[in-house]
């Protein structure tokens, strides 16, 4: 079985033409017409992951975030981007990423998140030819906005959840956005949504929505963690006798006291 069969099987549930203009989605290091000796499956590209590839005899890592999404124009080591690089190439590691593409995709990031929540009638918040971006869907029954963020928090794992103030409303209607969602921020307010989880909400973006829609922000890392368990589903379906492990390095950077 060569690596080219495992990423185009991925390709063919989240194609790479999904993916946003700035994203780097795709194959990242190494030959496809290499014969794949198992695939370890992350949320980053880190030196730790990596090891772990080389610890199980894995030539194949593959990841939501692309470990080259600026251009390099030197590998010398100088930081963990090149280290993973030149760490990859000796120990011939192929490294591919799906990105937006997944987030984009029916089936993907967004509604394994909502599935994560408990969410039915799942339907992208923004429509795109051929996917969309976000999730808009229904709890089976509504919560207080403090029993919706115990539940999220504890869904997710989460240190720490922002949110903004709390106006007594019921929550029923959820919108979705893994990672830097605000920008899905109007869209969730226009459908008349009652929250909107996302993993990263900048400070000045809070000011102005308490009366239109509870917040919720879980944390980047936190609210795409489930990734790795589309790749397993996707990989297994696919290919029975793979060797198919998400990776046991948690790689979030940040860290709550």
């Amino acid at each position: 079985m060569r690596i080219k069969e495992i990423t185009d099987a991925l390709e063919r549930f989240a194609p790479l033409p999904l993916q946003d203009g700035f994203d780097n989605a795709g194959m990242q290091v190494g030959l496809t017409d290499a014969e794949v000796t198992g695939a370890l499956l992350c949320l980053d590209v880190t030196e730790a992951v990596l090891d772990e590839a080389i610890a199980l005899g894995y030539n194949l890592v593959v990841a939501h975030h692309p470990l080259l999404f600026k251009g390099c124009k030197s590998i010398t080591g100088a930081d963990y981007v090149e280290r993973c690089l030149l760490k990859a190439i000796k120990n011939d590691i192929a490294i591919y990423a799906a990105h937006t593409n997944l987030d984009n995709v029916t089936e993907g990031v967004n509604f394994k998140i909502a599935q994560k929540i408990g969410l039915t009638e799942l339907r992208f918040l923004d429509t795109k030819e051929g996917g969309g971006s976000g999730v808009i869907g229904l709890l089976k029954t509504s919560m207080t906005e403090l029993d919706f963020l115990r539940h999220i928090k504890k869904t997710f794992e989460v240190g720490c959840v922002k949110h903004n103030r709390l106006m007594g409303r019921e929550i029923r209607t959820v919108a979705l956005c893994g990672g830097a969602g605000a920008f899905l921020m109007p869209q969730a307010i226009r459908l008349h949504a009652d929250a909107f989880v996302t993993g990263e909400i900048r400070y000045h973006e809070y000011f102005g929505h308490e009366g239109d829609l509870l917040l919720a922000e879980i944390g980047h890392y936190e609210s795409e963690q489930y990734t790795k368990e589309i790749f397993k589903e996707v990989l297994n379906a696919q290919f029975p006798s793979l060797k198919v492990q998400p990776c046991k390095v948690n790689t979030n950077p940040i860290k709550y006291l």
